[in-house]
């Protein structure tokens, strides 16, 4: 009989330079020392980041990483939960993002049934800095508003995240869960496929605009809530309708007052945003 059915094989830890990190070396931190500096989470997040197999580099930079990430997911969590709960998710965009994180849930749980939990944090770390950065701020003056379709989107995925996350940041997971449910985030259910009927299709023209606008404001170096006179959208057919599904959205998180739409000759997305004068 064989004594494993799997076998995970680790790698070095070595410096830049290439060498192995031992205490016998005397090149390396202690752990304590790592963790008071850091934060626990922030050196498990370092740990998890490790592809099984290879070796890998100690960064320290990798640890100031995990402890920002930490950091975000506790207050998301807090602005999450300081607005209304919602009922049931309606709205274009929210259905596109839960069908999103049905694909993270699905992507995530098949590379850690592999055993690559690096794999796995990956996927979910890029899904939770685009939630953050770009649906949150999308959907915020809707759910200041009491959109019950925000709400209900946002609490939904804010406890996928937590979930999903509490493998790589146990504390800050388990701290963030505490202030909305009953018992230990570590026992509760992982997350599974809800099998939504949005359309992911419709978030990558979205935030491509909303990047576009972003830099706009940037490079005028305005506020982010600088008014927008008018913005000129080149795009095809789909995009122009994903746009318009996602459009009161869009107008809102960019402070849009005129938006038009010209047809793309190339299938390529072209953004013009004319800022308001000072």
């Amino acid at each position: 009989m064989l004594p494993w059915r799997r076998v995970a094989i680790s790698g070095w830890v070595v410096t830049p330079d290439r060498q192995k990190l031992s205490k016998r070396s005397g090149r390396s931190d202690p752990p304590d020392e790592l963790i008071d500096r850091y934060g626990a989470d922030a050196v498990r997040y370092w740990a998890a980041s490790a592809r099984p197999g290879v070796d890998t580099v100690f960064d320290e930079t990798k640890m100031r990483v995990g402890r920002r990430l930490a950091t975000k997911l506790l207050n998301a969590s807090w602005f999450v939960l300081g607005l209304g709960p919602g009922d049931k998710p309606t709205e274009p965009l929210d259905l596109a993002l839960l069908a999103e994180l049905d694909a993270v849930v699905a992507d995530a749980t098949a590379a850690l049934d592999a055993c690559d939990y690096a794999e796995a944090l990956e996927r979910i770390e890029r899904f939770f800095w685009f939630w953050c950065d770009d649906y949150i701020e999308l959907v915020k003056d809707r759910a200041y508003e009491g959109d019950s379709s925000a709400g209900a989107t946002l609490r939904i995925a804010l406890s996928t995240v937590q979930r999903l996350l509490a493998p790589f940041l146990p504390f800050a997971a388990e701290e963030a869960w505490s202030w909305w449910q009953d018992g230990s985030i570590h026992v509760a259910p992982w997350p599974t496929v809800t099998s939504s009927d949005g359309d992911r299709s419709l978030l990558a023209p979205v935030t491509i605009v909303l990047a576009a606008i972003r830099r706009a404001k940037s490079e005028a170096r305005r506020s982010m809530r600088w008014p927008v006179a008018e913005l000129v959208v080149t795009c095809t057919e789909v995009q122009e309708a994903a746009l318009v599904a996602t459009e009161r959205d869009l107008r809102s998180a960019g402070t849009v007052q005129v938006l038009r739409y010209t047809r793309s000759m190339d299938g390529e997305l072209a953004i013009k945003a004319t800022l308001a004068p000072a």
